[in-house]
């Protein structure tokens, strides 16, 4: 059985991916809006390793800054010789008492269940290994069995194979789980005289069964959940896979998906309650929240947000480190910018964008107006076309709007500007001055008609 003193795991990263094209290290590219190498890193975590390495090498400094968030510890292989090479950059630190992890920064999806059935496997005597069966095995190292007991005696490398072994479709994916105890002696023993020129973490295995140790296949039914990132066509077809995994979870827990393959997730949606309907081609980033019977139009993006029981968010709307109240209505065409917080039952319309503001129960944002650094009180109603006038160029200054406040359409409030409840403006007007409260102001020129005006003409005509 594995050891109590817990498990070690080494994420190898150090290659530079030619085949993506791309200035960019192949372990930064992303799926479901996080980098390969933070999927992988999270599955460990996942796992309870606490002691975790990744081995690092090309355009190490970038991958170090955009990642070093993590809790890791950074080894550096300064010349790519095989993966061999890479694991020994580890060795020195190899606990005997550890059960050794190997993963790969570039396969993203392995499953925490798929890994738990290999942990299973190793003690001082066995080495566990994951295998993949493909109806296409090419590039890929081939597992070599006993005629007779159909043991794992070694794993040769495709360009290292004679023709018969290149027949061979059961391949390595690479992943182990390995006593740390042997694998420094196995390190050490790893030599390159292959046709790569390379130190091969792979040959581990024969020089297992060499020793009489057990080497235990675990098998992959699912040839993606190994698959790595080789091309930007792996790379989409993995976003999908992971879309429409993610997709399924959902839908078993009672979400309603329009079309599941037109559905993204970049981060995770925590479900509040039952009967949410999503329609096609949304977005959600981060980590969003949503509530009972909530209802979101096709084309939207959620970001970081909190949305209430019985919202329903129309169309083309985008709402991003923000709170919505229950029963209250978006859109279509809304832009809810970050710091805004809804209370219950607000309507906010189409081409309506707010930002960094409070609006309290039952007031109504519903056509093309702007609202920013603002208090709105409670049953509001905003005219079309009012815009808050919250910077000076410098500084951003507040507008508080309190309850019972009706402001006629195509209003400018100039910050710092308090409308004292229950009070109105009137339409076309520019307040720069506070309002008192149950008052009619306004501010407009007066309208003159000019007798005898004739329309300019084009010469000629």
């Amino acid at each position: 059985m594995k050891k109590e003193t817990g498990l070690k795991t080494i994420i190898l990263a150090a290659g530079q991916g030619t085949r993506m094209k791309s200035v960019m290290p192949k372990v930064l590219h992303r799926i479901a809006g996080r980098p390969l190498l933070e999927h992988v890193h999270g599955l460990a975590a996942a796992l309870g390793s606490e002691d975790i390495t990744i081995v690092y090498g090309h355009q190490g400094d970038k991958v170090r800054q955009q990642l070093n968030h993590l809790k890791t510890n950074w080894v550096e292989q300064r010349e790519q010789l095989g993966t061999g090479h890479a694991v020994m950059q580890v060795s020195d630190a190899l606990d005997d008492e550890q059960t050794v992890l190997v993963l790969y920064g570039d396969v993203p999806l392995l499953r925490k269940e798929t890994v738990q059935r290999l942990l299973a496997v190793p003690n001082d005597n066995t080495l566990g290994l994951l295998t993949v069966v493909l109806r296409d095995p090419s590039g890929y190292g081939r597992i070599v069995r006993n005629a007779e007991t159909q043991r794992v005696e070694r794993i040769v490398e495709e360009n290292d194979a004679t023709p018969e072994e290149k027949d061979l479709s059961e391949v390595n994916t690479g992943i182990m789980a390995l006593p740390g105890l042997r694998l420094k002696k196995w390190l050490s023993e790893l030599d390159n005289t292959n046709a790569q020129g390379e130190y091969y973490l792979t040959d581990v295995v024969a020089l297992a069964v060499e020793d009489g140790c057990r080497v235990d296949a675990i098998e992959v039914l699912d040839e993606d959940e190994v698959l790595g990132v080789n091309d930007r066509i792996q790379l989409a077809h993995l976003e999908r896979v992971l879309q429409q995994r993610q997709a399924r979870a959902l839908m078993a827990a009672g979400v309603t998906l329009a079309d599941p393959s037109r559905f993204d997730v970049r981060g995770e949606i925590v479900l509040d309650g039952q009967d949410i309907e999503i329609d096609i081609n949304v977005i959600v980033e981060g980590t969003v929240s949503l509530g009972r019977n909530v209802r979101i139009g096709p084309n939207c993006v959620l970001k970081n947000c909190t949305v209430g029981d019985h919202v329903e968010i129309m169309a083309n709307s985008v709402i991003e480190d923000a709170s919505i109240g229950s029963s209250s209505r978006i859109g279509p065409f809304a832009r809810i910018r970050p710091g805004t917080e809804l209370g219950d039952h607000v309507h906010v319309g189409n081409f309506v964008e707010i930002k960094k503001s409070v609006v309290n129960s039952l007031s109504k944002i519903n056509h093309l107006s702007y609202i920013g650094d603002s208090t709105v009180g409670s049953r509001v109603n905003i005219g079309a076309g009012t815009i808050t006038c919250n910077y000076d160029g410098v500084n951003k200054s507040r507008t508080v709007i309190e309850d019972d406040v009706f402001v006629g359409s195509d209003t400018q409030l100039v910050a710092p500007v308090r409308l004292g409840r229950n009070s109105t403006i009137g339409a076309g007007s520019t307040i720069t001055k506070d309002t008192p409260e149950g008052q009619l102001s306004l501010s407009r020129s007066r309208q003159v008609s000019v007798k005898g005006w004739v329309r300019p003409r084009k010469k000629g005509s």
